[in-house]
């Protein structure tokens, strides 16, 4: 039973780690480069719908704040310190973007301090089903994680943005010459991207608490869903998650939780040693 409850837990860590996998993965196809600031901006979206919620909004008004605030944030360093330096390869827009990554969760440790906070949600008791326990909560948050994927593979899909973002991520070259206007397509996939990130590590924090290491602690986990699914594919990235969520509740069970984030270093050891493009390949989108 102890596997089945961390097979459970698994799930549930898998659908929200889902959401900021999809919004890095989806950055990668189109910027052509790691953005690691995603540790710094899942923390902002989660104290930006932490402040919301104790405002008195909604749920769902609380996830449009994390998006915005994230977004935005998102957009204004990709555009100052990010999307410049990729003219020069990918390795310098990636290590500026670890440097934003720490100027966000300092600024944000700088407002907030280092304390644990936690969501004001009702208390609600735990349901069982047989002797595996789920809790209201965990099941209302995977809801709203799995109508947000959905959402936002449907944009993918069916809209004029969507398009242009896919058709951008699988040849540049060719969007242009359709009318395609790559910066503008930049932008917007900054703009989903880190809003989806935000929106993660609000999601995240419902399900336990946040401070100013909740992206770093996060940041793993989410690079390594992402390789494992295929950089670059949003289908690969949901499936990325899913295997990583089981994965790091059931290497509990065997080596504790202090080592639970040696996962994320195994997994993208493996499959960069076996299957570099991930299990769906690159840029899918």
């Amino acid at each position: 039973m102890p596997i089945l409850q961390a097979l459970v837990n698994g799930l549930v860590v898998g659908t929200l780690l889902a959401v900021p996998a999809i919004g890095f993965t989806s950055m990668f196809a189109v910027l052509r480069f790691p953005n690691f600031a995603i540790s710094g901006i899942a923390t902002l979206g989660a104290f930006a719908g932490y402040l919301a919620y104790g405002a008195g909004l909604q749920m769902v008004g609380s996830l449009v704040v994390a998006f915005a605030a994230a977004a935005a944030a998102g957009l204004f360093f990709d555009k100052t310190a990010h999307l410049p330096l990729v003219k020069q390869g990918a390795l310098p827009a990636a290590i500026a973007s670890i440097a934003s990554g720490l100027v966000l969760e300092n600024v944000i440790r700088l407002g907030f301090g280092n304390d644990f906070r936690g969501y004001d949600r009702p208390i609600a008791r735990d349901m069982y089903i047989g002797d595996i326990r789920v809790s209201p909560q965990q099941l209302e948050t995977m809801a709203i994680a799995l109508a947000i994927m959905l959402a936002v593979f449907a944009v993918l899909a069916f809209t004029r943005v969507g398009k242009a973002m896919r058709a951008s991520a699988d040849n540049p070259e060719l969007a242009a010459l359709k009318g395609i206007r790559p910066e503008r397509v930049a932008a917007m996939a900054s703009f989903i991207g880190m809003g989806l990130v935000g929106v993660g590590g609000m999601l995240l924090g419902l399900d336990s608490s946040i401070d100013p290491l909740t992206g770093a602690r996060i940041l793993l986990s989410i690079f390594a869903a992402a390789v494992l699914g295929g950089l670059g594919s949003a289908p690969g990235a949901v499936l990325g998650a899913f295997m990583i969520g089981m994965a790091e509740e059931l290497s509990v069970l065997a080596v504790g939780s202090p080592y639970r984030t040696a996962v994320g270093f195994f997994a993208i050891l493996i499959m960069l040693t076996l299957r570099p493009r991930g299990l769906l390949g690159e840029r899918a989108f």
